[in-house]
């Protein structure tokens, strides 16, 4: 950043702020207004699978997550590749998709779903993830805390491709970091939907 533009430095925070937000905003008030509604009883004795219906509602906040992250993009310039940027914005929305189906999982109804996963992940993510204050001056509880945010890794990892220039070498670390926490999310989100089934 030899123009020394702060714009480059918070367009990767502004980039996770986002893809979290609406990935598990819009998933969770989604899919909890459908149960609302009782038309979610109605989709799920179709002969299509839960799964699938599920991935339907995920569908379109993907598409919009990524026309959103290729309006950021193209502001800024990209030191690194754009292959290894799209696959850590990828995993990043599938944790965020994953946890907005969690949240919808717990929640009863849309307004609960609106504060978790709006004030619930809104804060700790401009606070601890580095986007706006850096991890190392934070205290070490913080510091620990902020490891389970998945914005934290997406933004590191983002501003070593886009302003560093470094290739996927340098950030296996954060994208095995998220592939995990995106596993997770998903394990227990099939897991507590299908207690909810039953």
């Amino acid at each position: 950043n030899p123009q020394m533009k702060s714009a480059y430095n918070f367009v990767p925070g502004v980039m996770g702020l986002i893809l979290m937000l609406i990935c598990a905003m819009m998933t969770s008030i989604s899919i909890v207004r459908e149960k609302e509604t009782g038309t979610m009883e109605v989709l799920l004795v179709s002969p299509i699978r839960p799964i699938f219906i599920i991935l339907a509602k995920a569908v379109p906040y993907l598409v919009l997550s990524c026309v959103n992250l290729s309006v950021y993009v193209l502001h800024v310039p990209v030191e690194g590749s754009l292959w290894t940027l799209s696959f850590l914005s990828l995993l990043l929305i599938a944790v965020a998709l994953s946890l907005g189906l969690l949240i919808s999982c717990v929640v009863q109804n849309q307004v609960a779903a609106m504060i978790v996963s709006g004030m619930g992940l809104m804060m700790p993510v401009m606070l601890l993830s580095g986007m706006i204050f850096p991890i190392e001056s934070m205290p070490a509880v913080l510091q620990w805390i902020s490891n389970i945010i998945p914005a934290r890794w997406y933004i590191q990892a983002v501003k070593k491709v886009m302003i560093e220039g470094l290739g996927m070498a340098a950030v296996w670390h954060e994208a095995l970091i998220l592939s995990g926490m995106a596993a997770l999310l998903i394990g227990l989100s099939l897991k507590k939907f299908k207690e909810r089934l039953e």
